[in-house]
């Protein structure tokens, strides 16, 4: 694949994570907050959608209208 890139996405049950095979090595892709892993969460307010580490972090405070841990 010389010249050419492939995007691998791992999405996990607890973390998902995207890395990039290019010039013969793989570069895992950072999220908004620099972690290299990003959780498995989603929550929904009446205006927006949150994501990952965001949606974590709030889950507490809004159980209800976050998504986690499906099996």
């Amino acid at each position: 694949m010389e010249g050419k890139a492939a995007i691998g996405i791992d999405l996990g049950t607890t973390y998902s994570c995207v890395a990039v095979w290019r010039e013969e090595r793989v570069e895992i892709i950072p999220n908004d907050n620099g972690n290299n892993t990003t959780p498995s969460y989603v929550a929904f307010t009446n205006t927006r959608r949150i994501i990952g580490d965001d949606a974590k972090n709030q889950a507490p405070m809004n159980p209800t209208n976050t998504v986690f841990v499906i099996l």
